[in-house]
């Protein structure tokens, strides 16, 4: 096993939780496309190459915003450890792999974002059907919040909007389907051994998608996953809501990566289950059209509700994660 060099003042086993916690962000079908250079005063967030999908993500925008979530846990975790966390975004460039390097600016008098650290290792992606029970507005204004600390915004979908989202949703994932790519890099990823150490595994899959449900249409489900259970359509009125930016480039990605965690912790600490309708904004027709519709560049869109419980999917070791 390779030994993790300490980084930040943080002993060794302190190292590698911070980077095993790290590691807990989303990503596309969990490929985990992120690797760390720790040093004595900078720990480097890198992309790592080998874990594109060139298909579904020709652009990297979501490696890129999985790596911002990343960088999101990264600086809660140095907070916990009475560290402040300072983030330079980009640098050595554009064309760089190395995506953020966090340094630290003296110490913190106590930690902050208690709550939201603890939901690192809570936060799932619940890909079954939710209760039909509305989120209470005092968690509605506390989601906004957290984007709108990360400097994004939280768009709730209104009424009006949501036959139009909902006709892009359909749009997107009827162009994926007819990609081969894309789908060869989703049989790929998806319905994985739970014994694998990235990857979508078949215990953490849904149902597959029946016609009534509108806003559930990847079909996840494999093996016993794939078993409908009576009565448990997927709802038909969740909360639907646009995490958008207002500007981009690679940067705006890392920024809007962070707000998406940000946002996801904050869900999970008040007891809520998240999950991603990622179609829309993975094809760049229906991700322009939605930046019309909004007024502003999505970067997320996310489904919000009360799910069951569901286990969380696997993690590399994160000595497979230095560069």
């Amino acid at each position: 096993m390779r030994a993790i060099p300490p980084t930040l003042g943080l002993t060794t086993e302190q190292t590698r939780d911070l980077l095993a916690l790290a590691g807990r962000a989303p990503s596309l079908h969990n490929t985990q496309p992120w690797r760390f250079t720790p040093h004595p005063d900078v720990l480097e967030v890198h992309a790592d190459p080998q874990r594109r999908l060139p298909h579904t993500d020709p652009d990297d925008r979501e490696l890129r915003l999985a790596c911002g979530a990343a960088v999101l846990n990264l600086r809660l975790a140095l907070q916990q450890h009475g560290l402040r966390p300072q983030t330079t975004l980009l640098p050595h460039g554009p064309d760089s792999t190395t995506l953020a390097a966090i340094h630290t600016a003296g110490q913190i008098a106590a930690p902050t974002d208690t709550a939201l650290y603890r939901a690192i290792t809570q936060r799932r992606t619940t890909r079954k059907p939710f209760r039909p029970e509305p989120v209470p507005t005092t968690d509605l204004h506390a989601l906004r919040a957290a984007a709108d600390t990360e400097h994004a915004t939280l768009h709730p979908i209104d009424r009006d909007q949501r036959a139009p989202l909902l006709r892009l949703a359909r749009h997107a994932h009827h162009t994926q389907q007819d990609d081969p790519g894309i789908r060869t890099e989703f049989a790929t990823w998806t319905g994985r051994d739970p014994t694998t150490a990235d990857g979508v595994p078949a215990t953490s899959t849904g149902p597959r998608p029946e016609p009534q449900d509108e806003w559930v249409l990847r079909d996840f489900s494999r093996g016993n996953a794939g078993t409908r259970t009576p009565g448990k359509d997927f709802e038909d009125d969740p909360l639907i809501a646009v995490l958008t930016t207002t500007d981009t480039g690679h940067k705006a990605d890392l920024r809007a990566g962070q707000a998406m965690q940000r946002t996801l912790l904050q869900a999970t600490a008040r007891g809520l289950a998240t999950s991603f309708l990622s179609q829309i904004v993975e094809d760049p027709t229906t991700r322009q059209q939605l930046h019309d519709l909004l007024g502003a560049p999505p970067a997320a869109v996310l489904r919000i509700g009360y799910g069951p419980p569901v286990p969380a999917t696997p993690r590399r070791d994160p000595t497979d994660l230095l560069t």
